[in-house]
């Protein structure tokens, strides 16, 4: 347990690293924070670059289930960058218009952010279901709690980045 909590500091540290900087209520937001899609995509690319290996450390999972876990899980992690980069095409038109959005661009926007997450969690109820069917519901209980700590952490950077709309 204590080796599956020093891992999960390590993720922790990697995407609590410095941010740019933020729009503060009732000001336009600098050049940093209007980068915010570039760096999203930098973060993501940090924490999936470190994804793998918290996954196989915290999974510990024998040579059998390592076999049929793995392909599933490269399935589904390729469905998942698709989808962060859609995410940060709509980051990215929120920073560009940041301060000058029409109630119509927001609802689109916000729109599409609960598209991309309502897809995002379809995506990863199959990768469950199909860890669950090829391995066992508690290797996929386990993953589940992984990615989705996982998740939040790349969510939690993300949205502490963005300024609030005004």
């Amino acid at each position: 347990m204590r080796r599956r909590l020093v891992v999960l500091a390590m993720v922790v540290a990697v995407a609590g690293a410095p941010r740019g900087a933020v729009a503060q209520e009732g000001r336009a937001p600098d050049s940093r924070s209007l980068n915010l899609a570039a760096y999203s995509d930098l973060l993501w690319s940090d924490l999936r670059g470190q994804k793998v290996a918290v996954l196989t450390e915290l999974m510990a999972l024998t040579e059998a289930e390592d076999a049929a876990f793995w392909p599933i899980y490269r399935a589904y992690d390729a469905g998942l960058a698709a989808l962060h980069e859609e995410r940060a095409a709509n980051v990215g038109e929120y920073t560009a218009g940041f301060g000058l959005l029409t109630d119509s661009q927001a609802d689109a926007l916000g729109t599409k952010a609960l598209d991309i997450n309502r897809r995002r969690t379809a995506l990863l109820e199959s990768c469950y279901g199909r860890i669950k069917t090829a391995v066992s519901p508690r290797v996929a209980l386990r993953f589940l709690q992984v990615e989705h700590q996982l998740l939040l952490l790349a969510d939690l950077q993300i949205a502490s980045s963005l300024p609030v709309v005004k």
